[in-house]
């Protein structure tokens, strides 16, 4: 753990309960330090993991990160008050995404273990940045290894079985209505996203379902509600349900 203070932090509004996890998005984990402890730059996270599994501690937890911007969780729409911000250094789809190392991820998972022993954060709020800022963010991205996190205790990964060819119909697009749409709406809500169930499949709804596909459905990221995706989104919402009974 190497400390490298950065200015940009406030006062939390409550204790975290939530982890939510980044790339940087730069061409190197130099240029994201930087800009993490430039004062111009309003930016910062509490950690910064580099590929060779360096840990770079910014801010501390108890203080507020500016890491997550305009976001959305299960109503709560200060994010940087309510959680810790992990930068993974990664050069994210702008600059040549790729593969996480296995240093890095060790070192990201020893991090959430310690994280996890100080604040009461539970698995369901382990997300990525996509995920509480869909329209604007695609971080960590479909490449992270989320399954490898939750086999080491961290987030939850579920692998459902899928329903005979054909049950639950085509895959749910842009500008389909009815029944479908607004059951997948609803249960998007459900999870946490900022989506309210009615109306027609829109630009919004595709993004939260790509968002939710880069974090649970990494093997088809294009936003078509297919029957993987709403399958895996429902036995979701049954696990998170049993963990919270």
């Amino acid at each position: 753990m190497i400390a490298l203070p950065s200015p940009n932090f406030n006062a939390r509004k409550s204790p975290p309960d939530m982890v939510v996890l980044h790339y940087t998005g730069m061409e190197t984990a130099q240029a994201a330090l930087d800009r993490m402890c430039d004062p111009a730059a309003e930016v910062s996270a509490h950690y910064c993991v580099d590929e060779d599994g360096t840990v770079y501690q910014l801010v501390e937890e108890e203080r507020r990160a500016w890491h997550a911007g305009v976001s959305f969780w299960k109503g709560e729409r200060d994010i940087n008050s309510a959680s810790i911000g992990i930068e993974i250094v990664n050069p994210g789809h702008e600059f040549g995404y790729r593969d996480f190392p296995a240093a890095q991820i060790d070192a990201v998972i020893g991090l959430l273990d310690g994280i996890r022993q100080r604040w009461e954060i539970p698995d369901h709020r382990i997300l990525g940045h996509s995920d509480v800022a869909p329209a604007r963010k695609q971080d960590p991205g479909e490449r992270f290894p989320w399954a490898v996190l939750a086999e080491a205790g961290h987030g939850i990964w579920v692998e459902p079985n899928l329903p005979p060819e054909g049950v639950m119909g085509p895959p749910l697009d842009i500008g389909d209505a009815g029944p479908g749409v607004f059951a997948l709406q609803g249960a998007l809500g459900k999870l946490g996203y900022d989506i309210l169930p009615g109306g027609p499949y829109d630009v919004e709804t595709k993004a939260i379902v790509t968002a939710f596909q880069r974090h649970w459905v990494q093997s088809r990221v294009d936003g078509l509600a297919d029957a993987l995706t709403r399958v895996r989104l429902m036995a979701l919402l049954r696990h998170i349900t049993l963990l919270e009974g």
